[in-house]
């Protein structure tokens, strides 16, 4: 690990101030992404600014929906009674996170910016444009097994691999942040991460020095009907290869409104919109389910060692639809 030094903001502002100052510095909250960063040489930072003083963590219901302070805990967020009656399907994809042990340190603001698990991208002897802009993607030709399979671009074909971020984008978040001259803006959640075409190291559409400081939920009709479904190699601790965060709105038997993303696929939560569209107002049955998991399966774009996803995301949508039917 590179040396570096250590400062602790006092509130928001502070911590905004000290990035603004040093363009090489990282912010630490939980730390659970990036100190392995560190450890591996992936990311050296000279100064770490601690958040830990900062009074960001309540999570508090709001007029429109619920507030998820940035520094809350995911365990703490999952488990929270509001999240567990009204937002069901968030509360399932947190615990579907990691381990008991990371979810009790890492917060909601980090679990956002947590960087990809791609083994190219944490090999610094492999290029990477992610990591090294410009030095090319080892993936692309490499072992590509977990890779993307939608909104991939020749520089890049990394997934994002967080599942919270999964069901935040599948419920209409927002994120608010703080900008250093102490501005503030909100971020529709399909436009915090981005996808890589020709700038693959940029994960989200922060700028720097910006502070996340709250993720907002609107209120919404999926409390009795929603699932998140993960698919990977073991029960435990693994990235998921396929995810899938479902929340349908019903009258009757009809489905007035359906909410999908997508994990494990592509370079961020991949909302899936042609699924969605499909299914708006057709009974919610087999037989819609299989063809809009088909649909948005259509257009996928598999590398050479991930073809299976295709067929696994079209079982695991359309299991995750039956699921969330059931309640």
């Amino acid at each position: 690990m590179t040396p570096f030094k250590f400062s602790i903001a006092e509130n928001p502002s502070a911590a905004t101030g000290l990035l603004q100052k040093n363009n090489s510095a990282a912010f630490l909250a939980g730390g659970t992404n990036i100190l392995d960063l560190m450890k591996e040489h992936v990311a050296n930072p000279t100064e770490i600014v601690d958040l830990g003083r900062l009074q960001l963590n309540t999570i508090k219901p709001t007029t429109a929906g619920i507030s998820l302070g940035a520094l809350a805990k995911n365990t703490e967020t999952a488990n929270h009674p509001i999240i567990r009656k009204d937002y069901p399907l968030l509360s399932k994809a947190i615990l579907a996170g990691a381990s008991a042990q990371i979810r009790n340190m890492a917060s909601n603001g980090g679990n956002l910016l947590q960087r990809t698990r791609c083994s190219y991208f944490y090999d610094i002897t492999m290029p990477c444009n992610k990591r090294n802009p410009g030095s090319g993607c080892a993936a692309m030709e490499g072992f590509n097994r977990m890779h993307a399979i939608f909104g991939w671009s020749e520089k890049c074909v990394a997934v994002y691999p967080s599942d919270m971020a999964i069901a935040l984008a599948a419920l209409n978040a927002n994120v608010k942040v703080m900008h250093p001259n102490g501005s503030e803006r909100t971020i529709p959640f399909g436009d915090f991460h981005l996808l890589p075409k020709d700038h693959p190291e940029k994960d989200n559409s922060l700028n720097f020095g910006e502070l996340i400081t709250s993720i907002d939920l609107p209120k919404n009709d999926f409390a009795s009907h929603s699932a998140y479904l993960k698919v990977r190699d073991r029960n435990s601790y693994a990235f998921a290869l396929v995810s899938v965060a479902a929340g349908f709105e019903l009258q009757g038997n009809n489905i007035a409104n359906a909410q999908i993303a997508m994990g494990g696929v592509a370079h961020k939560p991949w909302r899936a919109l042609k699924a969605e569209a499909f299914l708006k107002g057709k009974p919610a049955n087999t037989a819609n389910f299989t063809k809009a998991a088909e649909l948005e399966m259509s257009f996928a774009k598999p590398l050479s060692h991930n073809k299976f996803k295709i067929e696994m995301g079209k079982q695991t949508l359309i299991n995750a639809f039956e699921i969330a039917l059931r309640g």
